[in-house]
């Protein structure tokens, strides 16, 4: 209709803005204006005891000052505890468990040698020419005729020399000390070389030359007692001869146990072929050892006692032998785990013909065995994996076996042979003066670097975690008695076809058994563990503060306020610098 207006509709009503949020509420991530802010909101809410007194004290200065200064010490010390008790934890300490048990034992491995080596058919005329020659060398140096018997006779008894194919290298000579004032023998440079102290009464001495490849080098090995420098002459040839025999030792008519032992008995038993094995010893000849690995099974001790344990009767006769090499009679024995080879030299002692000897044992020092941790707490190793020495015999990781391996493989790489008292490893091959005509002395050089410890084996080879040792204690008597001897040596003569004219010079026997089945077994464990850290950590804590976990996450997140703010701080100060709105306009 005219004149009638037209409402048209207008905008609706503006939404309204958007209020700041009041001080009621929170953000999802909200900071504190200024440090201040801060410090006054965490002493007024921790639960750390001493920090709200820095709050409730603000309007005494010297208050809040004392309380500052306590609260600061108090931390420090707290912290310096803390490091105490840290490096106690990575400093590994352990501590020793004791157990006394006492069980049925597993009897351990005993090994008998003849003490002297054997002549080997195959080597016997080279070591018939090896005696010829040191015959003559005892004669030119000492003025005596040695025959084949051992019998010394003067010069006048003497005969001509026989005839010799050729010399050997290295010969035995007598060496003049040159004179000179006498210096103490503890002081003596001459004397540290030499087997035996030296002897002032005379001014010379025994000994052999050795000269490297090219003979650039040589030095005399001297010995100040003859009768030491003839056995290691000798010996040392011998060994040159013995290197000679192929792989495969030739059986011994020595070898059938029965020519050696005559009796054998464990736990009243007969012993039976499945108890022992043989094998061969350069240096002590024909070896059996009972109850080893290889046995048909173990011999265990239920009871203690000598009539609980192995019981041998050994004949101790020396027939086509070697005097030269060996100088004494009887047996050599020596106890050792099943699983751990016979170290002849390092443990081993002898038996007396014509004597009982009865050996008690008790593991390992008062009956122990010793239980090491790995690892962090101690230098030991559990199995030699991680030894950097390569283990040369079939048996299980030892001390004695690590070094003894380190020696031949230093032998190897240095001298280019193999020493044949250790084993040969695969392609390597025995030394002889005939193939490796410097290797005595690269030898006798590496033995005194050796026994410096300049090759580093004692540092190389570590202790096992494990070790099980046995205690040996000896008693002696003569056997057979005057009366017994009588009945003994007749059943032996029938029995073993024992002839030997001087019957007590002839036989020995050996008794070893445990002493007590009691034994004790020693273990480590740690001292300080994770749990027993947190515990002490949590003690210092509640001492200095007497607080829970909970005011250290407290800490933790005052730590994180303080980053956080410094950082928007900065921030802020960069922005009002760089980014103002009157630099902005320009």
């Amino acid at each position: 209709m005219k004149g009638d207006k037209r409402e048209e509709p207008g905008p609706g009503p503006e939404p309204a803005a958007p209020q700041p949020p009041t001080e009621d509420e929170e953000a999802l991530i909200e900071f504190h204006r200024s440090y201040r802010e801060l410090f006054g909101f965490f002493c007024n809410n921790t639960t750390i005891h001493g920090a709200i007194r820095l709050v409730c004290s603000r309007h005494n200065r010297m208050k809040t000052a004392f309380w500052a200064v306590l609260w600061l010490c108090t931390f420090g010390m707290m912290y310096w505890q803390f490091a105490l008790l840290f490096e106690e934890y990575f400093s590994y300490p352990v501590s020793l468990n004791i157990n006394l048990d006492s069980d049925k034992l597993v009897f351990p491995a005993v090994t008998v040698c003849t003490l002297n080596p054997y002549r080997y058919p195959e080597i016997k005329e080279d070591l018939e020419e090896l005696d010829r020659i040191t015959e003559q060398t005892l004669f030119d140096l000492y003025k005596y005729k040695y025959d084949a018997s051992g019998a010394l006779q003067p010069r006048a008894a003497r005969r001509g020399p026989r005839g010799l194919r050729q010399p050997l290298p290295h010969p035995l000579q007598r060496l003049r000390v040159p004179h000179r004032a006498r210096a103490p023998r503890s002081s003596s440079a001459s004397s540290m070389r030499d087997n035996n102290p030296q002897v002032d009464r005379r001014d010379w001495k025994i000994g052999f030359q050795l000269c490297n490849q090219n003979k650039s080098d040589c030095f005399y090995q001297t010995y100040s007692s003859g009768v030491d420098a003839v056995r290691e002459w000798y010996r040392f040839h011998y060994i040159n001869i013995l290197s000679r025999l192929s792989d495969s030792l030739p059986a011994l008519d020595e070898a059938a146990p029965g020519n050696f032992i005559f009796t054998c008995r464990f736990n009243q038993a007969p012993c039976s072929q499945g108890n022992y094995s043989h094998f061969h010893h350069p240096m002590y000849g024909n070896c059996y050892t009972f109850n080893s690995k290889n046995s048909s099974h173990l011999w265990m001790s239920s009871m203690p006692g000598i009539n609980n344990g192995l019981s041998l009767t050994l004949r101790t006769e020396q027939h086509d032998f070697i005097p030269l090499l060996s100088t004494v009679t009887g047996a050599r024995v020596t106890v050792h785990g099943q699983d751990e080879p016979a170290f002849m030299d390092d443990g081993g002692f002898n038996l007396r013909p014509g004597v009982e000897t009865s050996i008690s044992m008790r593991k390992a020092g008062g009956s122990e065995a010793l239980h090491r941790l790995g690892g962090d707490y101690s230098d030991c190793t559990e199995n030699g994996s991680d030894v950097p020495v390569r283990n040369l015999y079939p048996a299980k990781y030892t001390q004695q076996v690590c070094i003894h391996s380190c020696f031949q493989e230093s032998m190897i790489e240095k001298c280019g042979c193999a020493y044949i008292l250790y084993p040969r490893p695969k392609g390597a091959e025995f030394c002889d003066y005939q193939k490796h005509s410097a290797w005595g002395y690269c030898y006798y050089k590496l033995q005194g670097a050796f026994s410096m410890d300049s090759l580093g084996c004692f540092s190389k080879c570590r202790k096992p975690c494990s070790v099980t040792n046995y205690k040996l204690s000896a008693g002696y008597a003569r056997w057979p008695s005057v009366t017994a001897q009588k009945w003994v040596f007749p059943m032996l003569s029938q029995q073993n076809n024992y002839t030997i004219s001087h019957k007590r010079d002839g036989v020995a026997k050996l008794n070893i058994f445990f002493k007590e089945l009691n034994y004790k077994t020693n273990s480590e464990s740690p001292s300080v563990t994770m749990v027993t850290l947190l515990s002490n950590l949590g003690s210092q804590w509640s001492l200095w503060f007497g607080s829970s976990v909970l005011s250290v996450v407290e800490m933790a997140e005052l730590v994180v306020d303080l980053v956080a703010i410094t950082l928007l701080l900065l921030l802020r100060r960069l922005r009002s610098r760089y980014w103002s709105p009157g630099r902005g306009a320009r």
